[in-house]
Order: C-alpha cells, then sequence, then structure tokens
C-alpha cells in the first residue's frame, strides 16, 4: 500500500511519494515541531514543489505519515502470536507515539472522519495480540480494546505536559500488565 496514493499514478510519481513520507517519518521521529519541508524533500532527494503536488498542506501529509504508520503497526501486530509478547508490541507503539511528538499534534487536527478510521485502524490490529495475552493472563481481564485509545490519550497527555515520557510509559504497562505469579 502506498498511504493512500491513488493507482493511476506514474511509477516515479509513487516512488516520490513513498519518498516524501519515508523522510517525513523519519524526521519527525524525536522533534518536538515538524520538520521543515525543505528538509523533507533533501531527504527525500525531490525538489519542494514535489512534496506539494503530492500533499497540498502539512495536515495531508501529516495524514500520509500516520497512514504509513498504523500500515507498519498492521503488519508487526498481524505476526505477534506467542501471547507475552504483547508487552514488547504495546512498549514500541507508545515508544513511538513519544519519538514522534510533533505528529500527534498535526495528527489531532485531521478530520474526524480520518482520525477515526486511523483511529479504529490501531485499536484493530492491537486486539487479536491483547486478546491472546488475556487469555493467557499477561493482561488484566477487564482491559478493552477501547482502554488502549485512552492509553494513548495519557501518554499524549504526558509528553505534552512535559513531563518524564517513557516513565509514564513504563507506569501504564506496569498497571496493564499482571505481574508473574
Amino acid at each position: 500500500m502506498l498511504y493512500g496514493s491513488p493507482p493511476s499514478r506514474r511509477r516515479d510519481a509513487l516512488r516520490n511519494r513513498a519518498a516524501i513520507v519515508q523522510a517525513a517519518s523519519d524526521l519527525m521521529t524525536g522533534v518536538r515541531s515538524g520538520p521543515p519541508m525543505p528538509e523533507i524533500a533533501r531527504r527525500a532527494g525531490v525538489g519542494q514543489a514535489t512534496i506539494y503536488r503530492h500533499f497540498p498542506d502539512r495536515r495531508a501529509l501529516a495524514e500520509a505519515v500516520v497512514t504509513y504508520q498504523v500500515d507498519r503497526l498492521e503488519i508487526v501486530a498481524a505476526t505477534v502470536d506467542h501471547p507475552a509478547a504483547f508487552r514488547a508490541l504495546l512498549l514500541e507503539v507508545l515508544r513511538r507515539q513519544v519519538a514522534m511528538r510533533s505528529l500527534v499534534p498535526l495528527a489531532l487536527k485531521l478530520e474526524q472522519g480520518s482520525r477515526n478510521r486511523l483511529q479504529h485502524r490501531v485499536i484493530a490490529a492491537l486486539t487479536g495480540p491483547l486478546r491472546r495475552a488475556q487469555a493467557c493472563g499477561h493482561v488484566r481481564a477487564d482491559l478493552t480494546p477501547a482502554d488502549l485509545a485512552l492509553l494513548f490519550a495519557m501518554v499524549h497527555g504526558a509528553t505534552e505536559a512535559g513531563v518524564a515520557a517513557e516513565r509514564s510509559v513504563d507506569l501504564l504497562l506496569d498497571g496493564v500488565f499482571c505481574s508473574p505469579a
């Protein structure tokens, strides 16, 4: 999948779009504010005008990056079949959320329908591994898939408040996962 791009595009245009999304995704890791468009263009090996041909504004680019991240999550989550591996999967999701803190405010500005679709995809990707972990007693039984959205909101709040976001992730996970007997 090439992140919502129409199938009628030329092959080089598809490559450019994918390179832009990858560069933006890479550059949004670990920065507080979104990376400048010229830097995204440089990293993608395209001109700035090429970015704007594919993405008329930052919001459109943010939606493509979020979609790319969700696509990756779906692929990884589909391979998680061992119940104990859910902890590592959820940890990675929450750490990426912290690392890509500049993307979250842009994602929150997406159309409500887009936000809902993306959130539904994330929850759906995590539901199977969550249920398997619960069935084996690794995760508290009362955690619902919808609670995952609450966990994401809590980490976002900690990140926005400038408190120890990584520590908040550890504390959240300790509250979700059962202690070994």
